[in-house]
């Protein structure tokens, strides 16, 4: 038996704003940030759960602070139990009754929920020994539905339905597992659309894309039509017919102004129209997807619950799910969401990006292909080239796909070094100014245990630990 014995929150936060890296119409200046929990035991093998909700900046400090609210559903108890039964972990975070009097189920408190549920899930996967993607799909489906909260879901999918939906997947599941080891995933590219970008700089990025064999790219839009239709041309002359090109418009416009600006792009070959409008409103998503048919709407990255994604999908709001690692309940949240796709039959894109997105999200995409819809057609996983260096195991991005995570664990645990440095206010790169590019040693081998094996004493900036 061992018990679970510390949650510790770290402020962490990236000056990306200096560079414009994340900028958008309503996000000018983002400092991707990470509200970062470990989950330390008494067990010998010095393994620690880690996980985080992804913010862009100011705001963090409340978001570790709703985090380090939670520790005393946690400290004390048996991990074993525990982990054994992430159901029970999930009501007990997701159902207390005067916490969720703050939500119920979205807003802050939940996304704190959801990075302590992520925190578990990676020490479940890492005394497994696999990634968490693997231990995921090596679950039966009695055990994946177990720990799905089916409450407000049954008018769109009940229990039995999602057992039928993974068992119809199960008999292709070792082969789809070879495939996804020898080919990955497939993914497409934000990384040369940031709005704050040159013209120049757009098109070198669009250009490297399209050599490193992404099929497609996406840009911001939404401040200025007449900019947005020059630099969609620039970005289609770039890349050519061959990659598709999407654009996000970050909820900037209304209903009518969303279809204007859509139709005065006067472009039927763009991929996807991502966030159109206010991400709360589902029929209005609805009035814009037919109103710019053919041409799809994405969304999903700010939508709150599994409740909400299901009414969209009743709706027909989205005809592309963009389920995000961490602003949802977590692992519990996001397989309800995958499921609600499958029983509808919407393709799933994951938001990525940010600061470890890319490394969470990947798990749950692959899962997926395993395990639950079996197919990776017309699908792909976002990808940013931006703070990869700070996790102990990095995306593996090659030829425009993901290659599998090979260490165990969800691939949230950051390097100590990278704590330190980017801790708010006090650790150096706040403290001093210094080059936001310097990165902890990359010939340094990666050790699951290392953030775990840091002495608390030496942790510099905004951190906090609640004990047994």
């Amino acid at each position: 038996m061992s018990v679970i014995t510390e949650l510790r929150v770290h402020d962490v936060r990236f000056p990306t704003s200096r560079m414009l890296d994340g900028s958008d119409a309503m996000n000018p200046d983002p400092d991707y940030s990470a509200a970062y929990v470990e989950l330390r035991t008494d067990a010998a093998d010095g393994l620690s759960g880690h996980g985080f909700a992804f913010t862009i900046g100011r705001g963090n400090e409340v978001m570790t602070t709703a985090i380090a609210t939670l520790a005393d559903h946690v400290v004390g108890l048996d991990a074993e139990d525990f982990l054994a039964d992430l159901g029970r972990a999930w009501r007990l975070l997701v159902h207390d009754s005067q916490l969720r009097w703050l939500g119920p189920e979205k807003g802050v408190m939940h996304m704190a929920a959801g990075a302590v549920l992520n925190a578990l899930w990676d020490l479940r996967a890492k005394r497994a020994g696999l990634p968490l993607w693997r231990l995921l799909a090596e679950l039966t489906p009695e055990e994946i539905v177990d720990v799905v909260d089916f409450r407000y879901l049954t008018d769109a999918l009940t229990r039995d339905e999602a057992l039928d939906i993974l068992r119809a997947a199960e008999p292709g599941r070792a082969a789809r597992i070879a495939e996804l080891e020898a080919t990955g995933y497939p993914a497409y590219t934000t990384t040369p659309g940031w709005l704050g970008y040159s013209d120049a700089k757009l098109v070198a990025l669009a250009q490297q894309a399209a050599a490193d064999g992404f099929t497609q790219i996406k840009l911001k839009v939404g401040a200025d039509l007449d900019d947005d239709r020059r630099r969609f041309a620039l970005a289609r002359q770039a890349v050519g017919d061959s990659v598709e090109i999407a654009i996000d418009a970050n909820q900037r416009w209304d209903v009518a102004e969303a279809i204007a600006w859509v139709t005065a792009m006067e472009d039927e070959s763009i991929a996807w129209v991502e966030e159109p409008t206010s991400p709360d409103d589902i029929l209005a998503h609805a009035a814009i997807a037919r109103g710019i048919a053919p041409i799809p709407v994405a969304t999903g990255e700010h939508v709150h619950n599994r409740v909400m994604f299901k009414q969209m999908l009743q709706a027909g709001s989205m005809e592309v799910l963009q389920l995000d690692a961490t602003r949802v309940g977590g692992v519990n949240e996001n397989i309800a969401i995958l499921l609600l796709a499958a029983n509808f039959g919407v393709r799933v894109c994951p938001h990525a990006g940010g600061v470890g997105l890319c490394e969470a999200v990947q798990h749950l995409s692959m899962f997926d292909f395993v395990a639950v819809s079996g197919t990776r057609e017309r699908r792909s996983i976002e990808f940013v080239d931006h703070l990869h260096e700070h996790f102990i195991e990095p995306i593996d991005v090659r030829d425009g796909h993901y290659r599998v995570p090979r260490l165990p664990g969800a691939g949230t645990e950051m390097h100590a070094a990278s704590l330190a440095r980017y801790a708010y206010p006090d650790g150096a790169e706040w403290s001093t100014g210094a080059d936001s590019g310097a990165a902890p040693d990359a010939g340094a081998a990666p050790d699951a245990g290392a953030a775990a094996d840091t002495d608390p004493a030496a942790d510099t900036g905004r951190s906090e630990a609640v004990h047994a």
